[in-house]
C-alpha cells in the first residue's frame, strides 16, 4: 500500500459538512478521557471487547485504527467520546464527524468478521456527572461499505496529489542553492551546525550575533536536510511579527525559479493571530452568526484545492484573498491548511502553548517535525506566561449580573468558596504550594454551567461571561499539571468601583520554570534549533526550557571587531535602588560629556520608568540644549514609531527608554541612525515577593548554587546585551557603549559579556574589581 491513513484523519478530511460551529463545548482533558473510557468499559457485560485493532484497503490506500468497544451479545460497536455537560449541546458538525468515525469502524469490523448488520452507537460520557448518553443506529453492512468507499475515493485522490507534491518538494530542496554569492562571516558555521543537528536528531542552542543572516542561515540548511530526514514539517517560530516577516522574506529568496525548473518548492504558510485576521470580530464563530462560518466545511474542499495549488507564499494577505473568494473565514482556513503545508511560520504559541495547534496535529498525525525557534531568549518568559493562569474576584463579580439565574447560583457559590478560602490570609501577598481546599471543584462546576449556557443561548455570550469562562478553563487545565515548577499565590488589593467589600483577591497559578511543560514538545520534534544573539550561559536556557542533557551548543563568532564598539564601564557610579537619587547627576554629566564629544543619536536605558523619569528630568535641567525624547508608559505602536523616527542619519539627540521593553530589542537603527548607548542598570529583576518565590523554585529544582544566577543575574544581563546590540548592526558600524554601574567591574559579570567587546574603565581600574569583591 502506498498510502496509509488513520480513521480519524480520513473522516476529518472527507466527512465533515455544514457550518463551522465553535460555540462553547467543554471538553475533557486527555487524562479524563482515558479514565472515562475505562469507566465506561467497566459498566459493560462480560465478553465486551475493547481497543479492537482494525484495518481495511481501498486500491492503494490502507485505513487503520482502533475501535473503542464492541459488545458481541448485542452486536453493537461503540465509539466513546468524553465530554462535559449534556450531549445535546455538542454541535451538529461534531456529531457528524463522530458518526463518520463510528460507521467507518463498523464497516471495518463487518468486513473482518463477516457481519451482515451491526448496531452502531455513539456513547457520550459526561466526566463530571459520570452520565452516559447513547445514540444508536442499526446499519446494514452494504450501506456502511458504500460510505467507506466514498470517503476513501475522496481521500485517495488528495493523497496521490500530495505524494506528487512531496516528491517535487524534495527535489526542489535537494537542488536548492544558497541565495547569495557566498556566506557571511559566521553564517557557514551556523548553517553547518543546523544541518548536523537535524541529521543527528539533536537539539541545538546556537548563539549567533546580529548581522550574520541568522534567518537564512537556519532555514537553508533545514530545507536541505528535509529530503534526507524525511521531514514532514519545518516550523519557524517567532516571538514578534517582525521575525515572521524576516522568515517569509528569506523563504521567498530561497524559493526556486519556476520558469527554470519543473519542480515546485515547499508550500509556505503564515499563521496569524485570530484577532488580526477575523473579518467580523463582533460576531460569533458559528453559521447562525457569521456568514464566513456558514457552510464552512461544504466550501472547504474547493478553497483547500485552490490554496495548495496557488503560486507563492500563503502569507496573511494571500490567504485572506483565497478565503474571501470562497466566502470562508481566513483564520480557520489557515488552521486547516496547516495540515498540508511544508513550512509554517508563526508565533511560539502555535507549538508551545497549552492547546497548541501544530503540536496537537503533529502528535495526532505522527509528523516528523523540525523546529527553528527565532530569538529564543524570549521563549523563557513567553513560556512562563503560557503556563500561568490568573483569576480575579472582580472578574467573577463583573460576570454575575449577565448570568441567568441558574448560573448565577453557581457563581454565588464560587464567590462564597473563594472568600472563605482566603479569609485568613495575613498579608497582601502569600504563596501556596497547593490550591485552597474545595476551590477547584467549585471552579469546575461554574465552568460547566457557563459552557452549557453558551451552547444553548440564542444570542452571543456577554463579554464578561465569555472572558470569565476562558479564564476558568485555562486555570483548571493548568491546575492538573501543577508541581514544584509553579506556585499558587494570592494578592489582596483595594476594591475598585465602590463595591460593598473591601478587597479584591487575585489568585494566580504562576509558572516559574517551564521546563516540565516544554520537555515533551522538544522530545516530539525531529531536531530543534534555538537561536539568538543572546543565549549565554547556554546551560541556563537548557535547564529552564527543559532541553535534554545532550543538547548541543555553538557560539558563532561575531563578524564585528573590538575597534567598532568602544565599551566603557562607569565604575564610579552605583545604580542600586538606594543610590538612584544621587546617581542621576553623575549619569547626566557622563551622557552630556559623551554627546558633546561626538554629537549624534544615542539611546539611554534605565531599569524602570521611575528611574528613567528622574534621570531625564535631571538631564534636561542641566543640559537644556541637548534634544531629548522619552519612552512613555503604555506607549502605543504609533508613539513607538514616532520615537524611532527621530533616529535619522543626520539627527542628534538622546532617547530615554526602559531596559527590557519594546525599544531595547528587535529594533534596527544601522549606521549613524544610532551611534551609542548608555545602560544605567545591571538589568536585574526587581527584588519582590514574586521574584523571591521564583528563586526559591530555582533552588528547589536546580540547587542553591545557581538559584540566584538563574532567577536574577542571567535574565538581567541578557537584557543588557540585547540593548547594547542596537548599536552595532553591520561590519561597518561604529559606536560607543557606556555600562553604568560599579558591578560591571566584577569578574563574573564581565565574563558574561560578549567576548568580542574590549572594555575600557571610566573612574575605576581593573584592580578595583578585586578590592570590591565579586558579590552582585
Amino acid at each position: 500500500m502506498n498510502h496509509v491513513v488513520a480513521v480519524r484523519a480520513l473522516c476529518e478530511f472527507g466527512a465533515r459538512t455544514g457550518d463551522l460551529d465553535l460555540r462553547f463545548t467543554p471538553g475533557a482533558t486527555a487524562q479524563e478521557g482515558i479514565e472515562g473510557h475505562a469507566l465506561v468499559r467497566t459498566r459493560r457485560a462480560v465478553g465486551y471487547e475493547s481497543e479492537i485493532g482494525l484495518s481495511g484497503e481501498f486500491k492503494t490506500l490502507r485505513v487503520r485504527g482502533r475501535a473503542d468497544g464492541y459488545d458481541p451479545a448485542d452486536n453493537r460497536l461503540e465509539e466513546i467520546k468524553t465530554c462535559r455537560g449534556r450531549a445535546e449541546s455538542i454541535p451538529d458538525n461534531q456529531k457528524a464527524l463522530h458518526w463518520a468515525q463510528a460507521k467507518t469502524y463498523a464497516h471495518l469490523l463487518c468486513r473482518q468478521r463477516g457481519l451482515d448488520r451491526i448496531h452502531v452507537a455513539l456513547v457520550y460520557f459526561d466526566v463530571d456527572e459520570g452520565r452516559e448518553s447513547m445514540l444508536v443506529e442499526d446499519c446494514a453492512a452494504p450501506a456502511l461499505e458504500l460510505a467507506f468507499l466514498a470517503l476513501c475515493e475522496r481521500y485517495l485522490a488528495w493523497a496521490e496529489q500530495e505524494q506528487r507534491h512531496r516528491q517535487s518538494r524534495d527535489q526542489a530542496c535537494q537542488a536548492m542553492a544558497f541565495p547569495h554569492a557566498g556566506f557571511r562571516a559566521g553564517q557557514r558555521t551556523l548553517a553547518e551546525s543546523v544541518y548536523k543537528a537535524s541529521c543527528q536528531r539533536r537539539q541545538l542552542i546556537a548563539q549567533a550575533p546580529t548581522g550574520i543572516g541568522k534567518t537564512v542561515g537556519t532555514l537553508f540548511p533545514m530545507l536541505k536536510a528535509a529530503p534526507r530526514e524525511q521531514l514532514d514539517k519545518i516550523l519557524f517560530l517567532t516571538a514578534k511579527t517582525s521575525g515572521r516577516q524576516l522568515a517569509l522574506d528569506a523563504l521567498a529568496l530561497l524559493a526556486p525559479d519556476d520558469s527554470a525548473s519543473n519542480t515546485i518548492g515547499p508550500r509556505v504558510l503564515e499563521l496569524t493571530a485570530r484577532e488580526k485576521t477575523c473579518e467580523y470580530p463582533d460576531l460569533q464563530c458559528h453559521g447562525e452568526s457569521c456568514p464566513l462560518a456558514r457552510g464552512f466545511y461544504d466550501k472547504l474542499p474547493h478553497a483547500r484545492h485552490d490554496a495548495v495549488n496557488a503560486s507563492g507564499i500563503l502569507d496573511q494577505r494571500r490567504l485572506r484573498d483565497i478565503a474571501l473568494r470562497h466566502e470562508l473565514c481566513p483564520y480557520w482556513l489557515g488552521q486547516e491548511l496547516a495540515k498540508w503545508c511544508d513550512v509554517i511560520v508563526g508565533d511560539y504559541n502555535y507549538y508551545f502553548d497549552t492547546s497548541a495547534l501544530l503540536y496537537s496535529l503533529g502528535q495526532e498525525r505522527q509528523w516528523r517535525t523540525a523546529l527553528l525557534v527565532d530569538e529564543a531568549h524570549n521563549l523563557l518568559e513567553r513560556a512562563r506566561s503560557m503556563y500561568s493562569a490568573e483569576l480575579c474576584e472582580a472578574d467573577i463579580i463583573a460576570a454575575r449580573p449577565a448570568a441567568p439565574p441558574a448560573m448565577r447560583k453557581r457563581l454565588d457559590a464560587l464567590l462564597r468558596a473563594w472568600r472563605k478560602a482566603f479569609q485568613d490570609q495575613p498579608q497582601a501577598y502569600c504563596a501556596y504550594e497547593e490550591p485552597p481546599a474545595g476551590l477547584l471543584p467549585m471552579l469546575q462546576r461554574a465552568g460547566v454551567a457557563m459552557a452549557e449556557h453558551f451552547t444553548q443561548a440564542a444570542v452571543a455570550p456577554h463579554p464578561d461571561l465569555q472572558s470569565l469562562h476562558f479564564l476558568v478553563q485555562h486555570f483548571l487545565k493548568l491546575s492538573e499539571s501543577f508541581g514544584s515548577h509553579s506556585i499558587y499565590d494570592l494578592t489582596l488589593s483595594p476594591a475598585q468601583g465602590g463595591r460593598n467589600h473591601s478587597v479584591d483577591r487575585r489568585l494566580c497559578l504562576r509558572n516559574m520554570i517551564p521546563a516540565p511543560h516544554l520537555q515533551e514538545r522538544f522530545a516530539a520534534s525531529h531536531g530543534c534549533v534555538l537561536f539568538s544573539a543572546t543565549l549565554t550561559p547556554w546551560h541556563f536556557y537548557r535547564d529552564t526550557l527543559g532541553l535534554p542533557a545532550d543538547t548541543a551548543y555553538v557560539n558563532v563568532a561575531a563578524p564585528f571587531h573590538a575597534e567598532q564598539l568602544d565599551v566603557r564601564i562607569a565604575g564610579h557610579i552605583s545604580t542600586r535602588y538606594a543610590d538612584r537619587e544621587r546617581s542621576a547627576g553623575p549619569i547626566a554629566q557622563l551622557m552630556a560629556q559623551q554627546y558633546r564629544q561626538r554629537p549624534g543619536n544615542y539611546l539611554s536605558y534605565f531599569s524602570s520608568f521611575d528611574y528613567l523619569e528622574r534621570c531625564a528630568q535631571a538631564f534636561m535641567l542641566s543640559h537644556p540644549d541637548i534634544p531629548v525624547w522619552t519612552q512613555s508608559r503604555r506607549m502605543s505602536e504609533t508613539d513607538r514609531a514616532d520615537f524611532l523616527a527621530r533616529f535619522t542619519p543626520e539627527g542628534t539627540g538622546i532617547g530615554f527608554a526602559v531596559l527590557g521593553g519594546a525599544l531595547s530589542e528587535g529594533i534596527d537603527l544601522p549606521g549613524t541612525r544610532l551611534i551609542g548607548a548608555f545602560v544605567s542598570t545591571l538589568g536585574l529583576p526587581q527584588v519582590n515577593p514574586v521574584n523571591e518565590q521564583r528563586m526559591r523554585c530555582m533552588e528547589q529544582v536546580f540547587g542553591k548554587r545557581v538559584a540566584y544566577d538563574y532567577a536574577y543575574l542571567y535574565p538581567g544581563l541578557q537584557k543588557v546585551v540585547q540593548a547594547a546590540g542596537r548599536v552595532i548592526r553591520s561590519p561597518t558600524d561604529q559606536g560607543v557603549l557606556h555600562l553604568i554601574d560599579d558591578r560591571y567591574l566584577q569578574t563574573r559579570i564581565r565574563g558574561l559579556l560578549p567576548d568580542w567587546w574590549q572594555v575600557d574603565y571610566d573612574g575605576a581600574t581593573k584592580n578595583q574589581t578585586h578590592e570590591r569583591g565579586d558579590t552582585v
